[in-house]
């Protein structure tokens, strides 16, 4: 049965980097029928952080990275020390200033075949020093937990980062050490910034609870995150999880280093918002507003019926749940108005043109029907010597206070017509001296 394991040091919260190690190690896992697991690695107790443990339990699970198993290092300390005091006693390792050492031969090579790129790497142990297996304060470094605890959870094929790849040596012959049989290993290409620099948070990348409190979905996460160093069949660029989980194939892993670009991920989670189901958004986005509000939203607004209303109007129009926020806000409170906007308009006496614009709204019929709403106001424009589309952004600007809103006539309809006159009558004041 494959096994494989998510390892990460809880040093901080869960990056964006460490979801496609993750995704990864799932995928080889499931498509296996195998176990996949979570491992804390964290023995470092130096670099230790309050919380990060909980984040990364609950990143992946929101991801829905679902794991088989926890293993928790900090809570096997005398397991390390029983296999620290086993190779000091086969010869293998030695005690100097408190620590346990382990005997690096000081001539010939390490050779594996690494499973990205099925590529041979070879190491000149006459490079390589001796290093701790047991540091002095009784926790193990990296080198032996990983060894031990990757034997005992039957871990193969070990999928890892690049930057471990220089620890090969130490940890193939950790396991040749104890008589164990060494694993597969798999090095996974690093992840850029768009400027082909290592990656950071001036790129975009950041941990997954930011992305989550942005307003992206996990679909669309794990979507962008595989397609950083592998291409599936047929170069399908929208693929769900389950998919994967059938296409995936180690072997099919690039060797080059990819590049995270964050504009890209937008873009795929905006495809993602777009193909949802209006119902389905609607509640992604009542959660959503749920958990940044603390599950109280101001004044009771919006509710899931006005969500439902504005859904249809928003979806071609936002890439994250976020900007439902800015997008939308106008329909639930008072508009806020700012100079600026209004004189970007380039319309002569503005406040002159809304007081004509309220007294068309207050004669229209009720309802208002779309078709004569707009006849009715692109007469006036021609009255007014006014371009029809400034007229109607004139009425944007007036019920919302802003530029960008969904469409107009339907977010009229959803704001009721009573308020849209006296916001209208609002704005028209605003610009009075």
């Amino acid at each position: 049965m494959i096994k494989t394991r998510f390892a990460p040091s809880p040093t901080g919260m869960m990056h964006i980097g460490g979801v496609r190690t993750a995704l990864y190690e799932y995928l080889v896992a499931k498509k296996g029928n195998g176990v996949f697991s979570l491992r804390i690695e964290d023995t470092d107790r130096n670099r230790f952080v309050n919380g990060a443990t909980e984040d990364i339990i609950k990143s992946l699970k929101w991801l829905g990275l679902n794991f088989d198993g926890l293993v928790i290092q900090s809570e096997r300390k005398d397991l390390y020390q029983k296999y620290a005091k086993e190779l000091t006693e086969k010869g293998a390792a030695y005690e100097k200033d408190g620590a346990v050492w382990f005997k690096m031969p000081s001539e010939g090579k390490v050779e594996y075949t690494d499973l990205i790129g099925n590529r041979k790497v070879s190491f000149d142990l006459s490079n390589q020093k001796d290093f701790v297996l047991l540091k002095s304060d009784g926790f193990p470094t990296y080198h032996l937990a990983h060894v031990v605890d990757d034997h005992l959870m039957e871990t193969n094929p070990v999928i890892r980062a690049e930057e471990w790849l220089p620890s090969t040596p130490k940890h193939i012959l950790t396991f040749k050490a104890f008589g164990w049989e060494v694993p597969q290993y798999a090095h996974l290409p690093l992840i850029l910034g768009t400027d082909r620099s290592k990656l950071s948070k001036r790129h975009g990348a950041k941990g997954v609870g930011e992305f989550r409190q942005d307003g992206f979905l996990p679909e669309a996460i794990l979507n962008y995150m595989a397609l950083l160093g592998w291409t599936p069949p047929g170069n399908q660029e929208i693929i769900s999880l389950d998919e994967m989980v059938k296409m995936f194939d180690l072997k099919d892993v690039h060797f080059a280093p990819a590049v995270f670009d964050i504009t890209k991920l937008e873009w795929m989670n905006g495809e993602y918002i777009r193909k949802s189901q209006n119902s389905d958004l609607k509640l992604k986005i009542w959660d959503y507003l749920m958990e940044i509000s603390g599950g109280a939203l101001a004044d009771g607004h919006p509710t899931q019926e006005e969500i439902e209303k504005v859904t249809p109007l928003i979806k071609e129009r936002i890439k994250k749940l976020s900007d439902f926020v800015p997008l939308t806000d106008f329909l639930w409170e008072k508009p806020e108005y700012d100079i600026e906007v209004l004189n970007k308009l380039k319309i002569e006496n503005p406040a002159g043109v809304l007081s004509k614009i309220k007294e068309k709204m207050e004669d229209l019929e009720k309802p208002w029907k779309t078709d004569i709403f707009e006849k009715t106001f692109r007469e006036l424009a021609d009255e007014l010597g006014i371009r029809a589309g400034d007229m109607f952004q004139l009425i944007r600007v007036a019920v919302s206070g802003q530029t960008v809103t969904p469409p107009l006539f339907e977010s009229i309809q959803i704001l009721s017509e009573n308020e849209t006159v006296v916001r209208v009558e609002e704005a028209s004041k605003f610009l009075r001296p």
